[in-house]
């Protein structure tokens, strides 16, 4: 999937690829000056925070540098069915950000259609799942305390302007789930300014940073997202291997008493299971067996399928070997004969296919690769989140058939 953001990630941080996520600290600038508020404006977080049903942690709100007591921005309403749900009390949303506050809405790629496009371009680009992190802040309002992340997280300055510091990692690689706790922040400041519309970078995991507008007067605003990529480590390998040992007896049994193979055996056979699945394997089977977040399935009754996207969190992998080509993604395996080929290729791209003029092969594959959960039909609102990002693919004319 070929997406504007990404393109221009990698040219404003100069990276080739995303092998440089997770290495080093870096800033750079969008060259596009439309694309932040294509991607996100405030009032289209605020229209979606007012129409979503929320709770807390994932709306949060800051004043004074202290987190809000959720009871005072989330109010409980009671339907007719007498239902309960959790709702944002928007006029004290309003409060809070005219007094010089905070809103922090987590995984809003969830609620917008246009941030949900892009956390998946992402994380076919990176192979690691990606979600984003949208704050809002009025006026001269402080920020977080000085804190890293778990996870790699590039930062992308929508409207107005925060100030922020940078200082290195105090322990390398550092876990949320750790050997030891990782609270005394360094003194060494990478870099200490403003981040301003357009601006973006790159802070790796462990790296302590903060934001704030304190100082930046009443009249102003701050709006970016924070795009997170939760990276799989040793640790996740060594959990991986250790739900493949369950399927050998050997390991099932006491480590001492009958049954049991001994030290010297276990260890030659953890030896021979970590060399038999190898963490290149690993990472290749976790993005095979992923499932979609969600998916829309196709209901014939609505009418004549305008298009398709795919919806695989990774990209899926497509082999041809002899007459029969082989699809494997989002937890599926499926065989093809090779005159799906192309079809496949265009339906799986990652883009927009429009299916007005495709002949009945292509609509074919669209309504069974919808069926298994590998894509799904466009909507309006789907459609939305593409527009001026994602190159469509139309069928105005037949797709060439393979040799």
């Amino acid at each position: 999937m070929e997406h504007r953001l990404v393109t221009h990630i990698e040219k404003a941080l100069g990276w080739d690829g995303p092998g440089a996520v997770g290495v080093a600290f870096v800033r750079g600038r969008l060259t596009d000056p439309d694309l932040p508020d294509r991607l996100l404006t405030p009032h289209r977080l605020l229209d979606l925070i007012k129409r979503r049903h929320l709770a807390n942690p994932q709306l949060r709100c800051y004043a004074g540098g202290e987190e809000v007591h959720p009871s005072t921005f989330l109010s409980m309403n009671v339907n007719r069915r007498k239902q309960a749900v959790s709702q944002a009390d928007m006029a004290a949303l309003g409060r809070i950000l005219n007094g010089g506050g905070t809103v922090v809405l987590d995984h809003v790629d969830f609620f917008d259609p246009t941030l949900e496009v892009v956390c998946r371009a992402l994380g076919w680009w990176s192979g690691e799942l990606t979600s984003a992190n949208a704050y809002l802040a009025v006026g001269d309002t402080d920020g977080f305390h000085l804190h890293w992340d778990d996870h790699e997280v590039i930062a992308v300055q929508l409207s107005g302007e925060k100030s922020w510091e940078v200082r290195r990692p105090s322990r390398a690689a550092p876990m949320y789930r750790d050997a030891e706790r990782n609270h005394t922040s360094s003194e060494e400041v990478l870099w200490k300014g403003t981040m301003r519309a357009g601006d973006i970078m790159h802070i790796p995991r462990g790296f302590w940073h903060t934001a704030t507008r304190l100082g930046s007067g009443s009249g102003g605003h701050s709006l970016h997202v924070t795009f997170g990529f939760t990276k799989r480590t040793g640790v996740t390998w060594v959990n991986y291997l250790s739900d493949k040992a369950r399927s050998d007896e050997a390991f099932r049994h006491d480590l001492e008493g009958a049954g049991g193979t001994g030290p010297q055996g276990l260890s030659d056979r953890l030896g021979a299971l970590a060399a038999a699945y190898s963490p290149e394997r690993y990472l290749d089977e976790l993005r095979a067996s992923t499932p979609p977040a969600r998916h829309m399935p196709h209901v014939a009754a609505f009418g004549w399928l305008d298009g398709v996207a795919a919806v695989t969190e990774f990209a899926p992998s497509i082999v041809r070997s002899g007459d029969a080509v082989q699809v494997v993604g989002g937890g599926k395996r499926l065989t093809f004969h090779e005159r799906a080929e192309p079809g496949l290729r265009a339906l799986l791209s990652g883009h927009p296919v429009h299916l007005a003029g495709a002949d009945e092969t292509i609509l074919t594959l669209a309504d069974l690769l919808i069926t298994e959960g590998l894509c799904e039909p466009l909507t309006e609102t789907s459609s939305s989140g593409y527009t001026g990002l994602v190159t469509p693919v139309t069928y105005s004319k037949q797709p060439p058939t393979s040799a």
